[in-house]
């Protein structure tokens, strides 16, 4: 393919390839003209659960216990937020618009940003730094394990985020980042673990078919993709 390709470059007329390249050029400008207005868009978006608790805090509205309102609304933002980076790379595959993937670190940020409020208002507010208390809650508790073990594995993907890292570990950023997977399927865990001893599933029931149906996608995509390598072999 790449001997062919280079044939015909070198045989079409030089205005031929100028004027193509010149057509190309308007393309990729417009495509990007809305990727950094909806960057912006998404950016002040993502802040409104924040917004929120503030204004909830100041205006008296955080309920009985505010510690636990805190910590149910930033674990429940968190899943969003994972949700919604996973549906990146399905909806750039459906709609062919590559740009989308270019919100997907922003968004998966953000979903670190949550976990850290949601670990914080636990480990400060909730357990006061205690750490005896805390490792007899990581070993005891179920959610609580799984859920530590989510956060430990965004802290990875968060710290290697950076276009400098993706550079530095090449194939393994990569590799390392389909942890991912397992942290989607770690925070249903912990969300229905959690509210399995309030035998309150509904939320818990629909954001795992939301992850099955995001991971699943994925599998017979893989899957697909494999039969398709065996038959060109």
């Amino acid at each position: 393919m790449v001997s062919d390709t280079q044939t015909v470059t070198r045989t079409e007329p030089a205005t031929r390839r100028t004027s193509s390249a010149s057509a190309a050029k308007p393309r990729s400008t417009g495509g990007a003209r809305w990727v950094v207005p909806t960057k912006v868009a998404v950016f002040i978006a993502a802040l409104y659960p924040l917004a929120r608790l503030v204004l909830f805090g100041l205006t008296d509205r955080l309920g009985a216990n505010p510690i636990e309102f805190i910590t149910r609304s930033t674990g429940l933002w968190t899943l969003v937020f994972l949700c919604i980076t996973l549906a990146v790379t399905p909806l750039r595959r459906l709609t062919g618009v590559a740009a989308f993937v270019r919100l997907r670190r922003m968004l998966g940020l953000y979903t670190f940003f949550y976990a850290t409020l949601h670990f914080t208002t636990y480990l400060w507010f909730d357990k006061w730094f205690d750490v005896a208390e805390i490792l007899k809650d990581i070993g005891k508790r179920p959610f609580i394990t799984v859920g530590f073990a989510a956060f430990v594995l965004l802290i990875a993907l968060a710290v290697t985020s950076p276009r400098a890292m993706v550079r530095k570990l090449g194939r393994r950023w990569q590799t390392l980042h389909r942890a991912i997977y397992a942290i989607g399927v770690l925070a249903i865990l912990h969300f229905w673990w959690m509210k399995a001893g309030k035998h309150d599933l509904l939320l818990p029931k629909i954001y795992g078919a939301v992850m099955i149906a995001l991971l699943g996608w994925r599998l017979v995509v893989w899957i697909r993709e494999r039969r398709m390598g065996t038959r060109r072999r």
